[in-house]
């Protein structure tokens, strides 16, 4: 690949980003990044005496600020009269979160699933909350980076044909507004979009995508108006080290932070993402040992700013990112990598334009740890692999001339495609809200209610038994 530069962002948030800027080099992998990885780090405990200093007293105590995080504590103030104290290693949307395309979709989830209903509780929650803002006066579009796209789901063969129209059938029958387009009605709604004449898509009119660091800005916005009720705390900064339990009961009372110790009333929230897997043992030893099988799933994002080659009506997904939860190689293009802890590398094709009217191309999965470093190849074939849809795009070099962001994020993956959501056995005032993958942004919502709910003692929207941990995996049965 020839020279590439990032351009940094405006926005004060994006500024956290994980933006890199390249040299000249070839097509191997290397760094380029300069910003040091995301990591949780385990310190020693202080004595009481000090940490006695920097004690507050709170009812429910959040570890982890991403969009599940921020969520969990927005709920909870509005919806009842706890108080929430909100701490993470690093700043809102360092994460998952800030990496994302904010898809707020059903297209890519399957009615009948453990997590379908979660997705469709939490895409009218999401809808209900920019109705909401309209009532009061307010665009969500300029709050949020509300926009109602609609979906296409598309694929380029016949075998992929019937996918798509039996996808349909199901959304259809699960009360979704969905059409099947064959390769010609899908030119006239994208007519720059190149899919074949075996090509076709699903059309998913009422899909919709936000931004994520407006979104978050909101969302923090509500939850600091609780601040001078004495209702509301955060701790950015300030990771967590472990557990404090009382010494009668043996029960959680606190978590203490590299700064503070945070005493739990009623109950504390791990909801750490892709950290979850590797913080969680720390946080609760030497008195147990509870594993969760979350690992981070690194993805990269191509971002170019003020792209005029081509536009987009609508939000679009291939057809091959459906199954990414049940397998590591995808319809896309899968790359081979090395390492002991790399696997088979994939990339689908999926294109929007962001609220400033940015092409936000991807995307790549792939297990390599906690790695930060821009892969100039995944990159290059990301741009590839949308060219293969969008002609135009081969008429463009990617190279210096253009504007561009590479964001990188850790989707925390499980194996069985579920997020895990639910009390920890032997510990029910500790609960778990991690797992979600590629769909944190989309899942928040119904999340935070279900995770409130179950905090509060009251009946649930959505079942919330096979998102349960219990009997998921032989270590915590």
């Amino acid at each position: 690949m020839e020279s590439m530069s990032i351009s940094s962002s405006s926005s004060s948030l994006q500024s956290r980003l994980f933006l890199t800027r390249t040299r000249t080099r070839t097509r191997s992998r290397r760094s380029i990044s300069a910003v040091p990885p995301l990591s949780l780090p385990i310190r020693r405990r202080r004595s009481f005496s000090t940490l006695a200093l920097h004690r507050s007293d709170h009812d429910v105590v959040v570890v982890g600020a991403g969009i599940i995080g921020l969520t969990i504590a927005r709920h909870l103030l509005l919806n009842s009269h706890l108080s929430v104290a909100l701490t993470d290693a690093k700043l809102p949307c360092s994460g998952a979160t800030g990496a994302g395309q904010g898809y707020i979709w059903l297209a890519h989830k399957t009615p009948g699933t453990d997590t379908w209903h979660l997705a469709l509780r939490s895409k009218h929650l999401w809808e209900e909350l920019a109705a909401d803002l309209e009532t009061q006066g307010s665009d969500p579009g300029e709050v949020l980076g509300w926009k109602k796209t609609g979906s296409l789901l598309i694929g380029r063969s016949s075998e992929e044909q019937a996918v798509l129209q039996e996808r349909v059938n199901l959304l259809s029958d699960a009360g979704l507004r969905a059409q099947y387009l064959p390769s010609h009605l899908l030119h006239l709604e994208e007519p720059e979009l190149d899919v074949g004449s075996e090509g076709a898509a699903a059309f998913i009119l009422d899909d919709c995508q936000l931004d994520a660091y407006q979104t978050v800005s909101f969302i923090q916005k509500v939850n600091n108006t609780f601040c001078l009720k004495g209702r509301y705390a955060e701790f950015f900064n300030d990771p967590a080290v472990c557990f404090l339990r009382s010494e009668k009961t043996g029960a959680v009372e606190a978590v203490q932070t590299s700064n503070r110790t945070l005493y739990a009333r009623k109950a504390v929230v791990v909801a750490s993402g892709a950290w979850t897997g590797t913080l969680l043992p720390n946080l609760v030893k030497p008195n147990c040992v509870v594993e969760i099988p979350v690992r981070p799933r690194k993805g990269h994002l191509l971002v170019l700013e003020n792209f005029r080659n081509i536009r987009l009506n609508h939000s679009l997904m291939e057809v091959g990112y459906v199954g990414h939860q049940n397998t590591t190689t995808l319809g896309g293009v899968d790359l081979e990598t090395t390492g002991d802890d790399q696997e088979l590398t994939s990339i689908s094709m999926t294109a929007t334009l962001d609220v400033r009217g940015n092409l936000v191309l991807g995307s790549s999965r792939q297990f390599c740890g906690f790695s930060r470093e821009v892969d100039e190849s995944i990159i290059e074939c990301i741009w590839n692999r949308a060219a293969e849809f969008f002609p135009a795009l081969k008429l463009t070099s990617l190279d210096s001339s253009l504007n561009k962001q590479i964001r990188i994020g850790h989707r925390p993956y499980m194996p069985d495609g579920k997020p895990v959501i639910g009390p920890i056995p032997d510990m029910p005032n500790v609960f778990l809200a991690t797992g979600h993958e590629g769909s944190g942004l989309s899942l928040a919502l119904a999340t935070a209610e279900m995770v409130s709910d179950m905090i509060l003692g009251n009946p649930t929207k959505v079942d919330p038994v096979p998102l349960s941990i219990h009997g998921r995996f032989s270590c915590n049965l």
